[in-house]
């Protein structure tokens, strides 16, 4: 009996398949370069995760009695932003227990002048009641003894409007500014960004930079290089490219990258930052390729490095001693490279690369585990904020 014609059969279907795999991903490209459709699928904010959320009980979202204010941060162009703000350990633990509901807000004024702020900017989707977010807030108020201030973004949780690029960078600068009305020093601030709230943490710190603030530092948790290269690199469910088809298409790459409406491109503004930085990822990261801190991390080490000059006809033709000198600027930039960078290998965590720039300590944090939403509640990350940007007498 002949197996040909269910093997017909099969390719028959297989084909079948394909083609209707091949319609769907041709639908979905072209709906993703409609702006409307960009902004959903790039913010998420439409998923108010967790459903039903208790802004005005934290306590019933993981934090501690007394220890959260619900907070209302008006911006420079009148949108008005939901905010926690969570009291230190340190703050918290003079309190007699229970508190009274309103304790946490009677006491930012003192919270803020005592001890040190972690301004916290979230990623895409969902809300700052989140559990994943609670806990990377209890880690920060009790490994760190630092408060902490969460915002949603327009558009996101209780907060009206909607979304924009240039809307996320005002929401950040009011938080900032409502901090800082509230009595704390600037100095007293590290800025921290997840994901999407690392672009925002970006543009804030450059902006405060270029203003001449000194503030405590910039942590870029997860971070991508810019909305361009995250689309280069963006794998679904972390197995298929998504931009794979369309590459194989002579320039059809970058004339579909025309059609994107934001930029979030942190990898050309990083370099203006004038304050101690720390870039953390987990290589098991399947959202974001760690390979984006790795471009964020030398772009700030370039400007120390000598540069690799190549003569402008084609390599075909090069000469020998063409090639000698090639070679000879590629091993001083490797060896200078070498020379700057302090490498240390963490057993069972991860590595860790330093380096000075401008008198600021530059750290470049990749763990072994920790996934896209987990990597910042390791203890070991913790630690490592910690010891980068805290000293003993903050801590007690």
């Amino acid at each position: 009996m002949s197996i040909q014609p269910d093997n017909d059969r099969l390719f028959a279907r297989l084909r079948r398949v394909f083609a209707v795999l091949g319609f769907i991903y041709l639908g979905a490209v072209i709906l993703l370069a409609v702006p409307w459709i960009q902004s959903h699928i790039l913010y998420m904010n439409a998923l108010k995760l967790p459903w039903n959320a208790h802004f005005d009980a934290p306590e019933r979202h993981g934090l501690a009695p007394g220890k959260t204010a619900n907070i209302k941060i008006q911006t420079a162009d009148n949108h008005t932003l939901g905010a926690w703000f969570i009291l230190s350990d340190a703050i918290y633990h003079d309190l007699s227990f229970p508190p009274p509901p309103s304790a946490a807000e009677l006491h930012i004024s003192d919270a803020v002048a005592q001890r040190p702020t972690v301004l916290f900017f979230h990623g895409n989707a969902a809300t700052r009641a989140l559990s994943m977010r609670v806990r990377l807030y209890s880690g920060f108020t009790s490994r760190l003894n630092a408060n902490v201030l969460a915002i949603d973004y327009r558009g996101f949780g209780d907060s009206p409007g909607t979304p924009t690029e240039d809307g996320l960078s005002m929401d950040a600068r009011a938080a900032w500014d409502w901090l800082i009305v509230q009595g704390a020093s600037p100095q007293d601030v590290l800025i921290v960004g997840h994901s999407l709230g690392t672009a925002v943490a970006s543009r804030l710190s450059v902006g405060l930079s270029e203003d001449g603030v000194k503030f405590r530092g910039t942590v870029l948790m997860s971070p991508f290089s810019s909305l361009y290269t995250l689309l280069d690199t963006y794998n679904i469910f972390g197995v298929f490219p998504v931009m794979l088809p369309i590459n194989m298409i002579p320039r059809a790459a970058d004339v579909y990258k025309s059609f994107l409406v934001h930029k979030f491109d942190t990898l050309s503004v990083i370099s203006k930052l004038k304050v101690p930085i720390l870039i953390l990822h987990a290589e098991d990261d399947w959202d974001i390729s760690h390979t984006h801190s790795d471009a964020l991390f030398d772009a700030l080490l370039e400007p120390y490095l000598p540069p690799v000059y190549s003569p402008a006809a084609s390599q075909v033709s090069w000469s020998a001693q063409q090639w000698n000198e090639h070679h000879a600027q590629l091993v001083a930039r490797r060896e200078t490279r070498e020379s700057l960078l302090t490498r240390t290998v963490i057993p069972n965590f991860g590595v860790m690369d330093q380096f000075d720039s401008f008198g600021e300590r530059i750290t470049l944090l990749k763990t072994s585990a920790g996934s896209h939403n987990e990597v910042g509640t390791l203890e070991g990350v913790q630690e490592v904020i910690r010891v980068t940007f805290f000293t003993p007498e903050d801590l007690h």
